[in-house]
């Protein structure tokens, strides 16, 4: 997987298997919310009839589209670690090189002197770049997990919303729909009649 596009939405997925599809969250959560939107609304309610079916499915659609991104975020952190490393072991190498050549350079005072500021300046400059690059990662890693939780916490409210909806309808099921003002809806469902 590699990633697509973040922002204030969402994180969007492109897988790099063979499906090619895009999995993106906000498009499970905008098809969940356009099946309630659309659905027949109930007399002289707010409460509206859903296919289940369709619900379970897309729901099971968001759920596979935020185990993808978590998914994701794993490789972003593994890929983290991986440049991280890969970093400490040039750093390693350039400190290696330094001490080489200081070491080759010793007989010679002023040569020797001229190595061990190059060497110096060498090892300043190889941990400057693998500290600014661990920089950069980590502030990727974050920006990349910020996303993913602004995406779950959206996620987690429409699924509350969608079971709240769903049990303001059980009730009228329950009631058998014939006297609408006798249906009792729960606390936080009233404020919306």
């Amino acid at each position: 997987m590699s990633r697509a596009r973040t922002g204030n939405t969402g994180l969007a997925l492109t897988p790099s298997g063979p499906e090619g599809a895009r999995v993106d969250v906000n498009d499970r959560l905008d098809a969940l919310r356009t099946a309630i939107t659309a659905a027949r609304a109930m007399p002289m309610s707010t409460s509206v009839v859903v296919n289940r079916a369709e619900m379970l499915r897309l729901v099971d659609e968001l759920q596979a589209a935020v185990d993808e991104a978590g998914a994701e975020s794993g490789r972003v952190l593994a890929e983290r670690d991986r440049l991280i490393a890969e970093a400490n072991a040039q750093a390693d190498q350039i400190i290696k090189d330094a001490h080489f050549e200081r070491d080759r350079l010793v007989s010679d005072t002023e040569v020797f002197s001229v190595a061990r500021r190059k060497g110096e300046a060498l090892v300043i400059d190889a941990q400057t770049e693998a500290s600014e690059l661990r920089k950069e990662t980590d502030d990727y890693v974050d920006s990349s997990l910020a996303n993913f939780e602004i995406t779950l916490e959206r996620t987690l409210e429409a699924v509350r919303r969608g079971r709240d909806r769903l049990a303001g309808r059980a009730a009228l099921d329950r009631l058998g729909g014939d006297d609408v003002d006798a249906i009792r809806l729960p606390e936080h469902l009233e404020a919306d009649r």
